[in-house]
């Protein structure tokens, strides 16, 4: 044997070179024990800077042997007699290092996990891959494991290695192109990156896909995760949510910015600190049962680098954002809003993702998340990549994302995010901008399959959540069983219902006799999916105005618009949403970098929308002809819907057990006095709301509380009322 290799232990000059500029691509065949071929072992360890190093037992902690440094520094070596467990005693300039050599230890993974990975159907990958605190052979410590199939090598780097890529090279797992180490010792909290050497060299340093942790934006880091701690108080919540969340059930859902509803503001008006999560579950929760919604909605909170992006722009799906606080924190949160009764549903993003160089963009320096083709992977609207969903490996990752939040917190239901540019391969692109399908057409087809085998698995996993689509387009079936040919969602929002109604009601009333179809045209097509009505964040930013500010006249006409609009949407068939701010008549757009104008409520005006919102939700609990029905045509009897004259419709809902409520709704500041409606019976029917009540601010005009009806058929009604309309505003009457 060569004087090199004697002095390296038996290694070659080309492992050595490997070693020593970072791209040798199986660390394990070289470093930690290895035979000596004469029943001892060699013990090797690249500890670059290192000042010496020595073996010791690992039972007793006796020295076994002085390690050597040749030729090449960092490079140690040492001759044990026998095979034995050993610790390294590594001097550095900082200090002392006692640690078991990760090199010591054989692979990690197990050949299911390894294989439902590379299958696409790994349920538990957030518990699984990424870096885990476990113990291998007694001794504690994270497993870090990450997919790089490209990568000629991959090293895990932090502090504990000053982000030094030659110390802790990673083992290849073949074929999965899985790579992982033990770092024993290390604890939660620890800050860390991949470094990945790629086919044209070294890219910059990525955070872990599968990372359940992250530092505080604008630092990119990932964080090893403790496993959380936090103790369930919700079995009650988690054992009638089913029945909550069925379709006959109300749900009213009150869709939130967590940074931006309230927080810590300075004089000038600028944020000076966020609340946590167990801080905004004490503001939170008590505002949300006094307004009466059934549940929240939160925009995306996974860990996302830019906050102007809203969180639509995620990089950790398996994260919750540092901004907040800790994943024990947000789970408090969630049991806090469960044991109050409230439903939190999460905006989940698995069409699209930022093209930040730490993120999953060219992972190992090839699209590995992302389609290759610009015209498949690039969406130009947002400048982001789009998930190649017909990857095993991809489509499996988001399966995962999504069960994590609905299994681990608890979440009651996904909102699915861009869902139209998720189903067309030509969304948002011209004639020759876009890649067909194996058929030649324009549908996504492995979006598609992917969308199905996730509400098939939702349902399967987490029973009773629900997973929401925003999709604008006429897809058919969105909400209807995989069964049926659907894509299997629970609901779909229903943005032409939103578009129609907002365009009428900001019309000048004397116009609104030209657009009388708008309000009804929903109608036509109500019960084709199971619908919510969304008024979003997305219609009171980028020079939308807010919903107040939408509406046409002086300051008092606004209003009673605004409590008549949504009047008008509670008694309309479908779920309820409603953006954060809409519910006091905010006059400024949503700003994300500011706190809420809390301070309008001292205003009558503004605290009456805030009554009527919470009247209309104790209504439209209570009221069963109010949800029972919503996704059945059975729970909705037009009586006028052509009075665009005068801009009046009436209708009735009916509960499944035959109880009718009679709604009113006058779209002009003209009272009307004395309008004939027909009604199927009931010698006297109640006002139970009149959205111009004095304690909503409005002028009081109506009908005292009650109305008899007359023995003079109308609408097609045996009996009718004469009923007086206020200005602007809806009436909900029943009998009595």
């Amino acid at each position: 044997m060569s004087t090199h290799k004697r002095e390296h232990g038996g290694l070659g000059r080309a492992d050595i070179d490997d070693l020593v500029h970072a791209r040798h691509a199986d660390a394990f065949a070289v470093l930690g024990p290895h035979p000596d071929g004469a029943g001892g072992q060699y013990v090797r360890a690249y500890l670059p800077e290192a000042l010496s190093a020595r073996v010791l037992a690992r039972d007793g902690g006796q020295v076994l042997a002085e390690m050597e440094q040749g030729s090449v520094p960092g490079l140690f070596v040492a001759r044990l007699g026998a095979p034995q467990a050993y610790l390294l005693q590594v001097n550095w300039a900082g200090g002392e290092q006692v640690t078991e050599d990760p090199y010591s230890f054989g692979p990690l993974l197990g050949e299911m996990d390894l294989y439902l990975f590379a299958e696409g159907n790994h349920r538990d990958l957030a518990n699984r891959f990424g870096a885990q605190l476990i113990e291998v052979e007694g001794v504690a410590g994270v497993r870090f494991s990450v997919w790089a199939p490209n990568a000629r090598r991959v090293s895990v780097v932090g502090d504990f290695n000053n982000w030094d890529g030659r110390r802790h090279p990673m083992r290849l797992r073949h074929p999965t192109g899985v790579w992982e180490v033990f770092v024993p010792r290390l604890q939660a909290g620890e800050a860390y990156k991949y470094e990945v050497l790629g086919r044209e060299g070294i890219l910059p340093l990525k955070a872990d896909p599968l990372a359940r942790a992250t530092e505080l934006p604008p630092s990119t880091a990932s964080r090893v995760a403790d496993v959380l701690q936090h103790e369930w108080q919700d079995q009650h919540w988690m054992e009638v949510r089913a029945q909550r969340q069925a379709t006959s059930a109300p749900l009213s859902i009150y869709e939130l910015h967590a940074g931006s509803w309230q927080c810590e503001m300075d004089d000038a008006g600028e944020v000076t600190r966020f609340f946590n999560w167990r801080e905004l579950a004490e503001r939170l929760v008590p505002y949300i049962q006094q307004l009466g919604f059934t549940h929240i909605e939160l925009m995306p909170i996974m860990e996302h680098p830019f906050g102007g992006s809203w969180g639509y722009q995620p990089l950790s799906m398996f994260a919750p954002t540092a901004r907040y606080g800790s994943a024990d924190d947000f789970a408090a949160f969630i049991d806090a809003c469960h044991q109050a009764g409230i439903g939190v549903l999460l905006d989940w993003v698995p069409a699209h993702f930022p093209t930040d160089s730490h993120g999953l963009a060219r992972f190992d320096g090839t699209a590995l998340y992302e389609y290759e083709n610009p015209l498949e992977g690039f969406h130009q609207d947002w400048d982001t990549l789009i998930y190649n969903l017909g990857r095993n490996e991809v489509h499996g990752f988001m399966l995962a994302s999504a069960l994590h939040w609905l299994k681990q917190f608890h979440i009651d239901g996904l909102r699915v995010d861009a869902v139209a540019s998720m189903l067309y391969r030509d969304y948002s692109r011209k004639a020759g901008e876009w890649v067909p399908n194996r058929h030649g057409g324009r549908e996504n087809l492995e979006a598609i399959d992917f969308l199905r085998h996730l509400n098939d698995v939702v349902a399967l996993e987490a029973p009773g959540a629900l997973v929401i689509a925003e999709e604008s387009t006429a897809w058919p079936g969105v909400s209807q069983p995989t069964q049926q040919g659907g894509l299997g969602f629970a609901y779909k929002w229903n943005m032409g219902w939103m578009h129609d109604t907002l365009h009428y009601i900001q019309n000048d009333p004397i116009h609104r006799t030209y657009h009388h179809n708008e309000m009804s045209f929903g109608l036509i097509y109500a019960y084709s999916e199971h619908f919510i009505l969304p008024i979003s964040h997305d219609e009171v930013v980028h020079g939308k105005h807010s919903l107040i500010d939408k509406m046409p006249g002086d300051r008092w006409q606004k209003f009673a618009n605004l409590r008549a609009y949504l009047t008008f949407m509670w008694c309309h068939p479908g779920k309820k949403l409603l953006f954060m701010g809409c519910e006091f008549g905010q006059w400024r757009e949503w700003n994300h970098d500011s706190e809420l104008d809390w301070y309008l409520l001292q205003y009558k005006e503004h605290l009456g929308v805030q009554r009527l919102v919470s009247d209309l939700n104790r209504l439209y609990r209570e009221e069963r002809a109010l949800h029972e029905q919503d996704c059945l045509p059975q729970g909705f009897q037009w009586l006028i819907g052509d009075d665009a004259r005068n801009s009046v419709y009436a209708w009735l809902r009916w509960s499944a057990t035959g109880e009718p409520l009679l709604v009113v709704a006058n779209f002009t500041p003209v009272p009307r006095e004395l309008y004939r409606i027909g009604v199927p019976f009931g010698e006297r029917w109640q006002e139970v709301l009149n959205s111009d009540a004095e304690g909503y601010a409005g002028s009081n005009y109506g009908n005292g509380g009650m109305v008899e009806s007359e023995a003079v058929p109308s609408h097609g009604q045996p009996l009718s009322l004469g009923l007086n309309l206020p200005p602007l505003a809806v009436l909900i009457l029943r009998p009595v």
